[in-house]
């Protein structure tokens, strides 16, 4: 809908703060479909000149090499895309969601049905795009691929979108901890029941032994307090452990 090719029955949008839909704003975004729109007939360089002429922005074939080239198919510019492999058609379809130097682009489920090696192909340069400045509109079923290369996200109940935020906001939002173990110096028998007593207030499940205590805390702050209060009680830190929850295990939880 947003990328121009469903209307909306109702509601509004803006791309790039201009109120959509508009022809304009089309030409500088880029799309990756989950479907294949290739061409069997038509080369791979073939495809991002077509597609760079539709959208009112020729190019060089040195600009084709330099984009083939960054989504891995500088070898196969002159193959046919009807002889390319799932994953090598993934790749094309990136490349002419690129081609143009859009500012926007749209990718839906890009790594879908990849090998281990693809997906992290496309993980680096999804990475090397919003480096450049891109801003990367993504959907994905992968909750793990989610959590490691989207910088915010949106997560979606019977169609429509329940909280959006980064990872920490989304942990806030939805109550989910963070587990923390400490391993430290022995503490003195002194100032075991104050420290407990602080701890038992900064988190929850406070678990003690002998040298080593395990909290759980709402966020990455509490950890950072924890450790300046140990120090302030000249308690040597030995080890660190943080075990976050991830994404899917927010999602489940819900």
């Amino acid at each position: 809908m947003l990328t121009g090719i469903i209307q909306p029955s109702s509601g509004s949008y803006s791309l790039l703060d201009v109120q959509g839909p508009n022809d304009d704003i089309k030409k500088q975004i880029g799309v990756m479909p989950d479907y294949s729109a290739l061409y069997a007939s038509m080369t791979a360089m073939k495809h991002l000149k077509f597609l760079a002429a539709v959208s009112e922005k020729p190019v060089s074939d040195e600009r084709c090499m330099d984009i083939l080239k960054l989504v891995g198919l500088e070898e196969h510019a002159h193959k046919k895309a009807g002889k390319f492999s799932f994953g090598m058609k993934k790749k094309l379809a990136i490349a002419q969601a690129i081609i143009h130097d859009p500012q926007l682009i749209f990718l839906d489920e890009p790594t879908s049905g990849l090998d281990a090696e693809s997906v992290i192909h496309i993980h680096h340069l999804i990475q090397q795009l919003h480096q450049q400045g891109k801003t990367i509109f993504m959907t994905s079923h992968n909750l793990d691929e989610v959590e490691k290369i989207c910088s915010r996200i949106a997560i979606m109940k019977d169609g429509k979108i329940d909280k959006i935020g980064s990872m920490d906001e989304l942990r806030a939002y939805y109550q989910s901890t963070i587990t923390v173990t400490i391993k430290h110096s022995p503490i003195r028998s002194t100032h075991l029941p104050t420290l407990e007593q602080w701890l038992t207030l900064t988190g929850t499940q406070l678990e003690m032994k002998t040298s080593q205590f395990t909290i759980h805390v709402a966020s990455e702050k509490k950890i950072a307090e924890i450790i300046r209060a140990l120090g302030k009680y000249n308690i040597d830190i030995y080890r660190v452990d943080v075990d976050e929850p991830s994404l899917e295990e927010i999602f489940l939880d819900e």
